[in-house]
């Protein structure tokens, strides 16, 4: 007997009628502002080789990845992630073009969350890539970017955090300790574990770095947030990663979201991945971010191109969600409901299609009775049924059937 003919895999679902109207029109919002600023669409492929993702880095554990082999014998994976398949093509079939290039993707991602009860295993984005520009006007576009994709959700209550990761490294990399124990930090700094945190760095010294490492986590809020790091370690590296930071934050600032954006120095997550500035973003309604990114100068390198960039991706169902949530999405009925009589279900058909070109939003009926076509109508909401014979005619609908 079948088990499992009936049911989704753990960690998917399916996505019908009401939550798919919400999930295109968040997606048909980030495609009109990414395409006003010059961004253009690429995608890419939903298996791809596991070498593209089996880097000289760890981007993403080989456990997170759903696998399969080709017919070759050769070891594939399902796309768990979009920007290393585009730093691929970049270094491939968009080598020769112009930089810097601005790319934008929607498309799902698959990742293996068995310790996560209720997370998604298949995650729809929709993200930009700037690639080919370190300046820090690049990342000041993404980021204002970003802010705009929250505001268009939800123009009060979202949040932009944004932090430099290269603080963190740069902390971290004066400790002289081993990988595992900076991965070990790097991990209770993320979760905010402060108690576990000050006894690994009590392990390993009690000194200006050590301390630093130990305020990581509280250091957050506004622009205050800069003068007390600044207070707890200062020297030219670390002062020049905050002194760009702290321009980012200015410079965003003027777009007037009083309170909507912060500063965050304990991001410090996917360490291998991102180099410099990093953002996360949140919608009131989910509890986790919506949308997260930053520069990664070293990713395409790998795949043969040494190009720097930076960008963010937005979990489109979980935006969906927030929305669906806070306005009640309906599906909208047919404008009309074209019958033809026996013998004129051509030119029902053509009728219908008329009245499309005119936009209207036309259904054909496929019943065979003109009573059951009204009943139909009449309970899916649908204000006319036009009748094709000889002639045609229209029947309102609503209120009574009156033939015109």
């Amino acid at each position: 007997m079948k088990k499992f003919d009936l049911i989704t895999p753990e960690g998917t679902r399916d996505i019908i009628l009401e939550d798919c109207s919400a999930r295109r029109s968040v997606e048909e919002k980030l495609y009109n502002i990414f395409k006003s600023k010059g961004y253009r669409e690429v995608v890419t492929p939903g298996l791809e080789f596991y070498d593209v993702f089996d880097l000289n880095s760890i981007y993403y554990p080989q456990e997170s990845m759903y696998k399969l082999v080709d017919g070759k014998g050769r070891l594939m994976v399902v796309r768990p992630d979009t920007t290393m398949p585009i730093a691929r093509v970049v270094a491939t079939r968009l080598k020769d073009q112009i930089m810097p290039l601005r790319l934008f993707y929607s498309q799902s991602v698959f990742r293996m969350k068995p310790a996560m009860r209720g997370r998604s295993d298949e995650i729809l984005q929709s993200g930009i890539e700037l690639i080919g520009s370190s300046s820090k006007r690049a990342d000041l576009e993404v980021l204002t970017t970003a802010v705009e994709v929250l505001s268009s959700c939800d123009n009060e209550k979202f949040r932009l955090e944004i932090g430099d990761i290269g603080f963190f490294k740069e902390l971290v990399s004066r400790l002289g300790t081993d990988d595992d124990t900076v991965e070990e930090i790097r991990r209770l700094i993320e979760v905010k574990n402060y108690p576990a945190l000050n006894d690994l760095l009590d392990s390993i010294g009690d000194n200006e770095v050590t301390n630093a490492l130990k305020q990581l986590p509280r250091l957050f809020g506004g622009e205050e947030v800069f003068e007390k790091a600044a207070q707890l370690i200062s020297d030219d590296k670390t002062d020049e990663i905050l002194s760009s930071l702290h321009w980012i934050y200015k410079e965003l600032a003027k777009l007037g979201h009083n309170g909507k954006i912060s500063v965050d120095l304990g991001i410090v997550n996917k360490l291998d991945y991102y180099t410099g500035i990093v953002m996360k973003g949140y919608l009131q309604g989910f509890g986790d971010n919506v949308l997260s990114g930053g520069r990664y100068d070293h990713l395409i390198k790998e795949f043969g191109m040494d190009l720097p960039a930076t960008g963010f991706a937005v979990n489109v169902d979980a935006v969906a969600k927030v929305m669906s949530a806070k306005q009640e999405i309906h599906l909208e009925p047919a404008d009309a409901v074209v019958f033809g009589e026996d013998g004129y279900e051509t030119e029902a058909i053509k009728e219908a299609d008329k009245l499309i070109s005119q936009g209207m939003v036309v259904e054909n009926a496929v019943f065979d009775k003109l009573d059951d076509v009204l009943a139909y109508a009449d309970e899916k909401h649908i204000s006319k049924v036009i009748v094709v014979s000889d002639s045609v005619k229209t029947i309102e609908i609503g209120g009574g059937r009156n033939a015109e």
